[in-house]
């Protein structure tokens, strides 16, 4: 079977699969990280949201062939780790505001409004509404007006 190394919350990690297995089974099944979702499989829930080489993606559409062995994937385990803290000041956020309801979603929801942050601050500029509305996870819950305000709130806290 083919092997497929990359890195996976900061260390390199290597599966034997084949490559045109989807990467959310490698992460969950294979390598034993629960925290991205399976949703819909095709990336319109975006309740696997994780990060490649900083920026939002889902990994349910991106077959394991398609990394190279220096693409880094970030999921909600490793978030924390990219501030040297035990949770991410958007992680504190959540928990403040009590955004969760069932939480299957929190997880990609986080990631999301991370990689929108980080997107807003490399443009040189704070979060606005219209970025919210960019971030089209789906919340079997409905609790958007919380994500929104914790988004907002994890953004201050964000250095």
């Amino acid at each position: 079977m083919p092997q497929h190394t990359f890195i996976l919350n900061g260390k390199a990690v290597t599966a034997d699969v084949e490559g045109d297995v989807r990467l959310l089974w490698v992460l969950r099944d294979v390598l034993g990280v629960t925290g991205p979702k399976y949703g819909c499989g095709v990336g319109v829930c975006r309740a696997c949201t994780s990060h490649l080489n900083g920026k939002a993606f889902t990994p349910c559409a991106v077959p394991v062939d398609d990394l190279a062995p220096t693409d880094e994937v970030t999921t909600i385990e490793g978030l924390p780790d990219t501030v040297g803290s035990d949770l991410h000041p958007m992680q504190e956020a959540w928990l403040d505001l009590d955004v969760a309801q069932c939480g299957f979603c929190q997880p990609g929801q986080i990631m999301a409004a991370v990689a929108t942050v980080r997107r807003a601050r490399e443009a040189g500029r704070e979060i606005t509404e219209a970025d919210l509305d960019t971030i089209r996870n789906i919340c079997r819950c409905g609790t958007y007006h919380r994500i929104r305000q914790a988004v907002l709130e994890g953004s201050r806290r964000m250095e």
